[in-house]
């Protein structure tokens, strides 16, 4: 198992990790034995949005003796009425929510404290002008939650919570699918076939914005909707009309800047299984840039997606991470000391190209590599 640190929070965390929804329905010996095979491979991070008790209740006894090493992230404004789960802005169901969320969950804190769905720009002024964030403050200033999160499919509205410096970690759906698609308020738009029938090229600049934004800043993005609830994974559901498997979905997602574990939901064994093959995958497994290439619609030509093609570089440059940086740098119009800093510490810079041009061949989405490598330099001066 890769593990990374989810940004500033400096918490640890599986690079796989766990959605609550394939423990749903599932009685508490099974709950356990999934959470234990789990833990047996490398896995310590645990999304849990639904305020189902049975399912809290049923996790907190599957992590009974190990709560220290495992990593959770619990929503707040989340509340069970008339036997299902809603999403809610009342503090005072808020707060009472939390209580047994703790209680269920048999701890008395939470990692990471997610304000649960933020998707439209009035919403968000409603949890960030109002009692909802002063809550999530106090539980912290409490040390019942350690971070403050916020989950959100809408990149404009995600954009504004990080930017509000209150937000330690973010929880966004990222695919190569959703990608495409613009900010908007309707979460639904994200898999209508008709936001898929034109044609779309590269990362929407909003998004690409938000996750460079949260690299420069330190807030740690963990994904959801990675397959794209299960469309990305059928050749007859795909927008791209072919199939990515599990694999690909999860090295997409792990590229992208400040991303720094997956949740998936698996409901079976099997799945889970399917999503820890990317752990022991080889390169040419992970490669998800077969699916995205020679597409009529869709297209990310002349645009850097990390996929790291272009290496071997002749004279030692990380191409991918340089490009990363670049572009960090751009966004912000100055370079900012963190991202100055992780350029200066790899191991060849961009005034070391030779301009021998053989990486550019290799690369699926036709970057001029070589005058990527020219802007590089000039910007950070080596």
């Amino acid at each position: 198992m890769e593990y990374r640190t989810l940004g500033r929070t400096g918490l640890r965390v599986s690079a796989v990790a766990l959605g609550c929804e394939g423990f749903m329905h599932k009685r508490a010996e099974e709950v356990k034995a999934d959470f234990d095979f789990a833990i047996g491979h490398g896995i310590n991070f645990v999304d849990i949005y639904s305020s189902n008790p049975d399912l809290r209740a049923d996790i907190g006894a599957a992590l009974e003796g190990r709560r220290g090493e495992f990593i959770i992230q619990g929503h707040l404004c989340t509340v069970w009425e008339n036997d299902q789960y809603l999403r809610t802005r009342d503090p005072q169901k808020s707060a009472d929510s939390f209580e047994r969320q703790l209680r269920q969950l048999r701890t008395d804190y939470l990692d990471v404290g997610m304000i649960h769905y933020v998707d439209a720009e009035a919403d968000l002024r409603t949890v960030f002008d109002g009692p909802i964030i002063r809550l999530a403050q106090r539980l912290k200033a409490e040390g019942r939650i350690r971070s403050i999160g916020l989950s959100s499919h809408n990149p404009a509205v995600a954009r504004m919570a990080v930017e509000t410096e209150l937000v330690d970690v973010l929880m966004f759906s990222i695919n190569p699918a959703y990608d495409l698609q613009p900010a908007s308020e309707d979460v639904d738009a994200l898999w209508a076939d008709e936001s898929y029938a034109r044609t779309l090229h590269n990362v929407d600049p909003e998004r690409e914005r938000l996750y460079e934004l949260c690299e420069r800043t330190g807030v740690g993005i963990d994904v959801m909707k990675v397959y794209g609830g299960g469309d990305l994974l059928s050749e007859a559901n795909s927008p791209f009309g072919r199939a990515l498997t599990p694999v690909q979905c999860i090295e997409y997602a792990l590229t992208r800047p400040a991303v720094a574990a997956v949740m998936v939901g698996c409901k079976s064994r099997a799945e889970i299984e399917a999503a820890l093959a990317w752990c022991d995958a080889p390169a040419a497994e992970r490669d998800y840039t077969a699916v995205m290439t020679g597409l009529e619609r869709f297209s990310w030509r002349g645009h850097c997606m990390y996929c790291g093609h272009c290496a071997p570089c002749s004279a030692g440059i990380d191409i991918a991470a340089v490009n990363k940086f670049r572009n960090l740098a751009q966004v912000q119009g100055e370079i900012p000391e963190t991202v100055r800093e992780h350029y200066r510490t790899l191991a060849h810079h961009a005034s070391e190209c030779i301009g021998c041009g053989l990486c550019e061949p290799r690369c699926p989405f036709g970057v001029e590599i070589v005058e990527a490598m020219h802007r590089a330099a000039e910007r950070f001066g080596y």
